[in-house]
């Protein structure tokens, strides 16, 4: 079981930047790699962005593309969330979560250890 916890999130204007990061801790050799999602209320939890432990395979979900880099540090099994020029469509509550299946797909059912949240605020 992978332990993950998140941290980074905060109020900022819009334009403004943030960085999440998400430490994982007994991390077991099914984790394929982390990913994020963030949900708003009454809306279904929404894929980010993901990066696999291995390799340079990172994908982004089209509305963060060009402003949101993903980045790993595998020596402190980090995951970071470079997020730029935020807008008020970007305010919501961020879950990092660990891919449990190899395909790993922008989808919940690929992810399976999830961290406690961190909200992101946007103000315009």
């Amino acid at each position: 079981q992978v332990q993950l916890v998140e941290s980074g999130g905060g109020l900022v204007q819009a334009g403004g930047s943030l960085r999440l990061s998400c430490a994982a801790s007994g991390r077991a050799f099914t984790s394929y790699g982390l990913g994020w999602f963030r949900q708003v209320p009454g809306k279904e939890r929404e894929f980010v962005a993901s990066i696999r432990w291995m390799g340079s395979t990172e994908r982004y979900v089209d509305s963060v593309k060009g402003r949101f880099i993903i980045a790993r540090d595998n020596a402190k099994n980090t995951v970071y969330l470079q997020m730029n020029n935020l807008k008020p469509e970007d305010t919501a509550v961020y879950y990092c979560a660990s891919a449990t299946v190899a395909a790993m797909r922008d989808i919940e059912a690929d992810f399976g250890s999830w961290g406690q949240g961190t909200q992101v605020t946007v103000s315009s």
